[in-house]
């Protein structure tokens, strides 16, 4: 019988996803908002339910692309919301970023026979659209080895970090060091360019020596949405942890002035924020 997986959500993640698995022969159905995204995902081979509780209904993996924690929640619960319709032995995969005990309240709500995993996704817009999304995953391993061949078709590596919102504390970890690399990474280069040296000759140097690094190579591709959230997300954590997080709070001040048009400005060598060299 071949493989049904339910995409809840049809944006800059759950729409390229959509495509990879119905490439694989994977049966979709998929739910979303907006008709223009049903259609675009009707038109590429997928089903298209009336309510997340709709697709959820014949699905093996109930996968989850809405953008924040009430979005989640909303699609997760009531009479409509997948864990209505989410038959026996139907995993569901949380793969927003999302807060721990988000996850643990659809964990808490699903009914007998359903699992629930959270799986975060890394590699952003470019790794959905590439069929190559690292995934993090928190939840029990046997759950996560069942759905194994449905996550396949659009990722690159999937890890398994622990119990159920381990999956969440790494990509909270991971939004630290992606958002906190790309202030560093312009301010050095406006350094630089200030200094009177070329951006982008230093940059190809950078590439060749211990600084290189995946965002480095691909800072104009960059779409810089999400700080605010990922790094608010990060405070909440560290509090809860008891830590200091110095770094996430200059991070976070940082982010707020830099636009996707400072840095392509940046990167052709003009001062960063239209500022002038001194």
């Amino acid at each position: 019988m071949t493989a049904t997986v339910a995409v809840i959500g049809l944006g800059a993640m759950g729409f390229p996803i959509t495509r990879h698995l119905l490439a694989a022969g994977i049966d979709v159905t998929v739910q979303d908002l907006d008709d223009t995204k049903r259609e675009a995902a009707r038109e590429l081979g997928a089903h298209v339910a009336a309510s997340a509780a709709d697709a959820a209904r014949q699905a093996d993996a109930i996968a989850v692309f809405v953008p924040t924690d009430r979005d989640v929640l909303d699609v997760c619960f009531g009479r409509s919301g997948a864990l209505a319709g989410a038959r026996n032995g139907a995993v569901v995969l949380l793969c927003s970023s999302l807060r721990p005990e988000t996850c643990a309240k659809v964990a808490a709500a699903a009914p007998p026979g359903v699992d629930v995993l959270d799986a975060a996704l890394t590699g952003g817009v470019r790794g959905a659209e590439e069929g190559a999304v690292n995934l993090l995953v928190g939840g029990d391993a046997e759950v996560l080895d069942r759905v194994r061949p449905l996550l396949e078709p659009w990722t690159s590596a999937v890890h398994h970090l622990g119990p159920l919102g381990a999956g969440q504390v790494g990509k909270t970890a991971n939004n630290l060091v992606h958002w906190a690399q790309i202030c560093a990474i312009t301010e050095a280069l406006e350094l630089a360019r200030r200094g009177g040296v070329s951006v982008p000759v230093l940059r190809r140097a950078l590439m060749d020596g211990p600084t290189d690094s995946r965002t480095l190579r691909e800072l104009e591709r960059m779409r810089l949405t999400w700080h605010a959230k990922d790094l608010a997300n990060t405070a909440e954590l560290a509090n809860e942890v008891g830590m200091d997080i110095p770094m996430a709070q200059t991070a976070r001040e940082v982010m707020r002035g830099i636009t996707v048009a400072d840095v392509a400005g940046l990167l052709a060598d003009r001062p960063l924020h239209g500022e002038e060299s001194r």
